[in-house]
């Protein structure tokens, strides 16, 4: 990088600064996190499709494809849910929750339940969030800190205060068009990398083609049961369809943008326009994964690279796993393009983590003041809850900053990490949604000891190998001699541990069973009702958007039966 490139971030963060300004003007809650609900189905588009399709998408995903050891197109087979996911959004849980008024989506479950409902759930949000975007903050501020050579702590903060100060100043209004640029830049760059690595790949003249085991993306036969057997087609859709429908539909830094949108058809156009455009994008990282990843393979040079950044910023990986896979793009991005470019992909990456950031801050401030501070108890004048809600945007950015030093240190993907510790949430916060709309006997008591237990479990499960090991090393456990014998005749080895999109299904369905058997055992306690005036009817999936979603979802799958076919 030269002073062009330099100047080039430079610019982009006063602009970022200078809109945060120029949105300042919020004068109550339902301007700072709702944006006044006047946002339109473009920008809101763009920016939920930003927040998921960030710098971990940019940098992860093509690395995941072309480097690292198992992976390949199969990741093409996350975006099955999707179209399947945005139907059920739309049909299922947008309608009753955008008539209720709420800032905090956590708040129809207080509606439904009760306080301590709204307070768990929304607990469980936002230490999920927290952790997961402090991993993705910290890991890019690394792989920056490796390619470009600027100060790891240095990079931290410029991103944090910039994406502080404008999320701060600006609300959700800031949030929303910044998340929209943001996006606008990482495609251009996405492309801009895609154009450069086809050239390059048309220049060697041994190509013949990529390796047949990274093309493949359906596989029917792996059930995701075992380590080793991970991208499975049924794991993928049925994981897929829960994971979305909970970040979509049940997560505050999406759901508040549906709450944002001028009325249900604008939701219907959002909803649409993220079934419809996500494969494709994510379609065109994975390309570029293909051809960068080739190139790393037959370019000596560019391994030498990798290798040269994994060795003295990732010893303990280089010496376990060899070069890091997710260096790959920001290596290409300065070892291959020139100055100016370079300077704009790497605000491309800098702005897609800030999308992330922004989001996350945004969100957590508002479930914490709406479902902790101004309930009916404890009412607060508009005045007292803007200096409050700032003031919370503070925190919770301080909050993941010290997250991302906590847990941001990984061998895996980051993609695969933020996915893997999000999922371990996603299946028990839908059930409570799923559980107040259709679940009509549902009570209090009943929901929130599904929470806790469905969380447990997946934690128990998740972790279950490890446990076992500790105990059989002895260094949790000093019982009794016979029980010590006995888990030493467990072969680590041969415990199911399920692949990480399933425990979005687990989650789920033991959420939703516990709640049921719960509340059959507690009768005396009576189950509240929320009238929306929402009744489910053969209109509901009577509409050009469930058709289209649905037509999509069909034709990704045969295309994607296709693609070993179409690339070689």
């Amino acid at each position: 990088m030269n002073w062009l490139d330099y100047s080039l971030i430079l610019i982009y963060f006063i602009a970022f600064l200078a809109m945060g300004y120029f949105f300042k003007e919020n004068k109550n809650s339902n301007d700072y996190f709702l944006g006044g609900k006047s946002l339109s189905w473009f920008p809101l588009s763009l920016s939920t499709m930003a927040t998921q399709l960030s710098a971990i998408s940019f940098i992860s995903a093509p690395a995941f494809v072309g480097l690292k050891q198992g992976g390949g197109m199969k990741w093409l087979s996350f975006e099955f849910g999707v179209p399947i996911a945005m139907i059920g959004i739309m049909v299922f849980i947008i309608p009753p929750l955008y008539k209720s008024g709420i800032v905090s989506v956590y708040e129809y479950l207080e509606k439904r339940f009760s306080a301590s409902t709204r307070k768990l759930i929304s607990l469980v949000f936002q230490i999920s969030r927290a952790l997961s975007t402090g991993v993705m903050v910290f890991t890019m501020a690394l792989i920056i800190q490796a390619v470009v050579g600027i100060s790891f702590h240095l990079t931290l903060i410029i991103i944090s205060v910039v994406t502080l100060i404008y999320s701060y100043q600006g609300g959700m209004k800031a949030v929303v068009w910044g998340d929209a640029i943001q996006m606008i830049i990482l495609f251009a760059g996405l492309i801009i990398c895609l154009i450069v690595g086809y050239n390059m790949l048309q220049e060697l003249n041994e190509f013949n083609g990529f390796a047949t085991d990274r093309l493949q993306v359906i596989d029917l036969s792996n059930f995701g049961i075992y380590n080793n057997e991970n991208y499975g087609f049924l794991p993928m859709l049925l994981g897929g369809i829960f994971l979305y429908l909970s970040y979509y539909g049940t997560d505050q830094t999406q759901a508040q943008r549906l709450l944002s949108a001028k009325n249900e058809g604008t939701i219907k156009k959002l909803l649409l326009a993220n079934g419809l455009l996500r494969f494709p994008v994510v379609f065109v990282y994975c390309i570029m994964g293909l051809i960068i990843g080739y190139l790393v393979s037959n370019i000596p040079e560019f391994y030498n690279s990798i290798e040269e950044v994994t060795k003295i910023h990732y010893p303990n990986e280089f010496a376990k796993n060899g070069i890091k896979p997710d260096l790959m793009i920001p290596v290409f991005i300065t070892k291959y393009l020139p100055n100016g470019l370079i300077g704009i992909l790497m605000i491309g990456i800098i702005s897609a983590a800030m999308s992330t950031l922004s989001s996350t801050i945004n969100s957590l401030s508002a479930v914490t003041i709406e479902d902790f501070f101004n309930n009916k108890k404890t009412k607060i004048s508009e005045k007292k809850y803007m200096v409050l809600s700032k003031s919370l945007v503070i925190f919770w950015g301080v909050v993941c900053i010290l997250s991302a030093y906590l847990f941001g240190n990984s061998q895996s993907t980051v993609i695969e990490l933020i996915n893997s510790i999000s999922s371990l949430f996603y299946g028990p916060i839908l059930a409570a949604f799923v559980i107040a709309i259709f679940f009509k006997k549902v009570n209090h008591i009943g929901m929130n000891i599904a929470i806790i237990s469905s969380v447990t479990i997946n934690l128990i499960f998740k972790y279950l190998p490890e446990i076992v090991y500790f105990l059989n090393q002895g260094t949790f456990y000093n019982g009794s001699k016979n029980i010590h014998e006995a888990l030493a005749d467990i072969n680590i080895h041969n415990i199911p541990d399920l692949f990480w999109i399933w425990y979005n299904f687990t989650g789920f369905v033991i959420a939703v069973v516990m709640a049921v058997v719960a509340s059959k055992l507690t009768p005396k306690v009576q189950a509240k009702t929320v009238n929306t005036n929402h009744h489910l009817n053969k209109k509901s999936f009577a509409n050009k958007e469930v058709f289209i979603l649905a037509s999509f979802f069909i034709l990704i799958v045969v295309f994607s039966f296709f693609i070993p076919e179409i690339l070689n």
